[in-house]
């Protein structure tokens, strides 16, 4: 794409519709740093007209709602200032205090067996389990958010029924927290002096919830299979934490778990990358491929595999000016890619001073990922190891 059409390309999405795939990091981050030019604004798209009402990718591309992730301007700055704080007062030892359970818990279910596939066992599971407990839901419903958000992930014949499972699941929270406040990010938004509708509650509740959990999970589920997989990594793979910071890092830069989103939309008629942009036309965010221009290395002065003396380490080392999170107004929000990284590192800590000798199942060419152009996850994971005891106590 970037030979044949530098960093902007055009695109044609299922059923014949045109977008703007943004590739090159120069280039992603005008986008994203122009929330007025190139708003998050999905009712400026000039395709909807043509759009039937079972397009595949409505659900991903959106539609206007009164939520942080599907509102502009000052609407979406109203909700960022009552979610935010909200997910800041979330305490980060005991945020970790709550990873380390529910992954043992986890690792419990499997740990006596010496084998597990990481994905369905593990790594679709440790995210929501946390966010579940911290936003106020009592632990026994954890688990049942847990299939609607991935019934919701995967797309399938059940996905509605899902969502509506899961706006339900969070209604009655609302409800609840209304009648019991507790420290929990449901009561704190409650308590935030603008008041909002219960629609927009419920949503602002299923965004937080459903950004923070698929991501988080792939996040570990990357940074595991790289570990597993990769030279730089495995020398150090006995001693488990020493290196996981720098895997997850590099997983953020090479093997993001979001690689596209979608999206923006022009205001006005504009120039980007030397492609004429026409008001109304849809931008997708490569966020992956903007993290592998090969001039934002260059200008660096580093190869793919490290830099001058590197020893074979990666020119990410310490580097956290990727895409990863988006960037500009509609980032994700500091706090929340806090919460993922307290929740993903303790994950792989835990999973490692647990299973100390894991190791791939099956041959690392085989491993493959979920069929997806937008969310960048491993399919399975299968791993065996010596078996182990159980933590105890759960």
């Amino acid at each position: 794409m970037r030979r044949d059409h530098g960093p902007v390309v055009p695109v044609e999405l299922p059923g014949g519709f045109p977008a703007w795939l943004v590739i090159g990091y120069r280039e992603l981050h005008q986008v994203t740093n122009d929330p007025k030019l190139f708003p998050r604004d999905v009712g400026l798209w000039n395709q909807w007209p043509k759009v039937p009402a079972d397009w595949p990718l409505r659900p991903m591309v959106g539609q206007r709602m009164p939520s942080i992730y599907f509102t502009a301007g000052a609407e979406h700055l109203r909700h960022l200032a009552m979610v935010e704080p909200a997910l800041e007062a979330v305490d980060p030892f005991e945020l970790r205090r709550h990873a380390e359970e529910f992954a043992d818990r986890l690792i419990d279910r499997f740990c006596a067996r010496g084998t597990a596939e990481l994905v369905a066992d593990y790594a679709m599971l440790l995210p929501v389990l946390v966010l579940a407990r911290i936003i106020g839901f009592p632990d026994e419903e954890g688990p049942e958010i847990a299939r609607g958000l991935n019934a919701l992930a995967d797309g399938g014949p059940d996905a509605i029924e899902a969502q509506m499972r899961v706006t339900g699941n969070m209604q009655r929270l609302l409800a609840a927290k209304r009648e019991r406040p507790g420290a929990d990010v449901t009561s704190r938004m409650l308590a935030h002096p603008e008041p909002f509708s219960d629609e927009e509650y419920v949503l602002d509740l299923m965004a937080i919830t459903a950004a923070g959990h698929l991501p988080t999970a792939d996040w570990i589920g990357n940074s595991v299979r790289l570990m597993l997989t990769d030279d730089r990594f495995a020398a150090s793979l006995g001693g488990g934490r020493h290196s996981v910071g720098e895997a997850m890092n590099q997983v953020l830069w090479e093997d993001t778990p979001t690689q596209i989103l979608a999206g923006r939309w022009a205001a006005r008629d504009t120039q980007l990358g030397g492609c004429h942009i026409q008001a109304g036309d849809m931008l997708l965010l490569g966020l992956g491929a903007a993290n592998g221009d090969p001039e934002i290395r260059q200008a660096a002065g580093f190869d793919a595999l490290g830099g001058p003396g590197s020893g074979g380490r990666s020119f990410h080392d310490g580097n956290s000016a990727h895409f990863s999170f988006s960037y500009g107004e509609y980032r994700c929000p500091f706090p929340a890619q806090e919460i993922a990284e307290v929740i993903a590192r303790t994950g792989i800590e835990v999973l490692l001073d647990r299973l100390p000798d894991i190791d791939l199942a099956v041959p690392a060419q085989t491993l493959v990922r979920r069929p997806s152009a937008f969310l960048r996850g491993m399919s399975v994971l299968p791993v065996q190891f010596t078996p182990a005891p159980t933590a105890g106590g759960y």
